[in-house]
């Protein structure tokens, strides 16, 4: 943000507005247009950042705010169309899990097969969410031993297998995957300067991370043109059949904003009629309130 402010020449505050405008427009459209999707694979996962600071320094830091350290993002994909159906901004609890799940139920229109990771927090959520309409496994991931070289540092130990565990209903083994997601999760890293790792580009606050991460997946399933459909995620899926700009969302910030209030007619205070202005050695007399001159 403050890369933008110096590029434009705007106030960091202006820009911090802007994001604040687009964040909010584009949550509501997300939420009012993404309904009733017509799915038949949804992949879901967490994927992990921090706000202010990582969990373990929070309790050294200096005013941390509320919610400082682990922030998860959770997102559910359509595996055909690449829609991001649902996404939600928490932790990693069982609280979360269940509140995300409704959502992903609420938005879908048919049963589904549902993949998840092997996070326990799934199994209640999925089964409170959808009951038994629906076909669920996970995708348990198997990890070896972390190097020597790598303990202590950010890198997970290598992933040395994965093991499809069906949960409820009928899943289709071959479609037990959650590799569309996961290359989901891969482009909102590399798409979000706040997910970079090992940089001071982290959020700060956790409502200009939320803000950030609607104006991203509006952006991504509404205007970015996905190069193996060759057309928007949201065109493929059927909620929208136009290509989107950023054109499109500054029009929604329009239409939202207040109208600004302006008198009709200049008015000078009454303290300086008649009063000598100076400025720089100059001074301007200002003889009538109604007619300024200058």
């Amino acid at each position: 943000m403050r890369a933008v402010s110096r590029l434009t020449g705007v106030s960091i505050n202006t820009v911090t507005k802007l994001l604040v405008d687009a964040g909010t427009v584009c949550a509501i459209h997300h939420s009012r247009t993404v309904q009733n999707v017509k799915s038949s694979k949804v992949q879901c996962d967490e994927i992990w950042s921090f706000n202010y600071a990582k969990a373990k320094n929070v309790a050294a830091a200096k005013s941390a705010p509320r919610h400082s350290g682990d922030v998860w993002t959770w997102t559910a994909l359509d595996a055909d169309s690449k829609l991001i159906v649902s996404y939600m901004v928490g932790d990693r609890s069982a609280e979360a899990a269940t509140e995300f799940m409704h959502d992903v139920a609420f938005r879908l229109a048919n049963r589904v097969q549902l993949t998840t990771d092997g996070h326990a927090a799934y199994l209640r959520a999925v089964e409170g969410a959808f009951g038994m309409d629906v076909d669920y496994a996970m995708l348990v991931k198997i990890y070896g031993a972390s190097p020597e070289s790598a303990k202590g540092r950010y890198s997970p130990a290598e992933c040395i297998g994965a093991k499809p565990v069906p949960i409820m209903g009928a899943p289709e083994p071959k479609d037990i995957s959650t590799s569309y997601v996961e290359r989901s999760n891969l482009s909102i890293r590399m798409g979000n300067r706040r997910f970079t790792r090992l940089t001071n580009a982290f959020s700060k606050k956790i409502d200009n991370h939320i803000y950030m991460l609607a104006l991203y997946f509006a952006h991504y399933n509404f205007c970015r043109i996905h190069k193996t459909l060759r057309v928007t995620p949201a065109m493929a899926s059927g909620a929208d059949n136009v290509v989107r700009d950023m054109d499109w969302i500054v029009g929604m910030i329009d239409a939202v904003a207040a109208k600004p209030v302006r008198p009709l007619r200049y008015k000078q205070p009454k303290a300086l009629v008649g009063s000598p202005i100076t400025n720089k050695g100059v001074t301007i007399e200002m003889a009538d309130a109604r007619k300024p001159r200058g």
